[in-house]
């Protein structure tokens, strides 16, 4: 069992710069892949961003690609989100995910254990 808990949202302007954190329970943090999702009112959950358990491999949406970097410490038990250059578009909440493996990792329903998710808003 794996218990989630996200931080570091808020409100922003375009071009600012949040980090986002996930404070994860357990003693097998180490074993789980972690995944980062967003969902913005009226639209179905995306993933965003996801590191495998020894942080040696990263994915990203294209979306965010090259302004989001996701990074882990297992010894912290903690995996964040370093958001830069936000855009408006960005504006939603963010959850955080665990899942073993890293089979398909971009879907949502392969994840086993999730956040109560952070609000980021980004202003125009």
């Amino acid at each position: 069992q794996v218990q989630l808990v996200e931080s570091g949202g808020g409100l922003v302007q375009a071009g600012g710069s949040l980090r986002l954190a996930c404070a994860a329970s357990g003693r097998t943090f180490n074993t789980y892949t972690m995944g980062w999702f967003r969902q913005a009112p009226g639209k179905e959950r995306e993933f965003v961003a996801a590191i495998s358990w020894s942080g040696g491999r990263t994915y990203y949406a294209d979306s965010v690609a090259g302004r989001f970097t996701i990074s882990r410490d297992n010894a912290k038990n903690t995996v964040h989100l370093q958001m830069n250059n936000l855009k408006p578009e960005d504006t939603a909440v963010y959850y955080c995910a665990a899942r073993r493996g890293l089979v398909d990792v971009i879907t949502p329903r392969g994840y086993d254990y999730w956040g109560q998710g952070t609000q980021v808003t980004v202003s125009s």
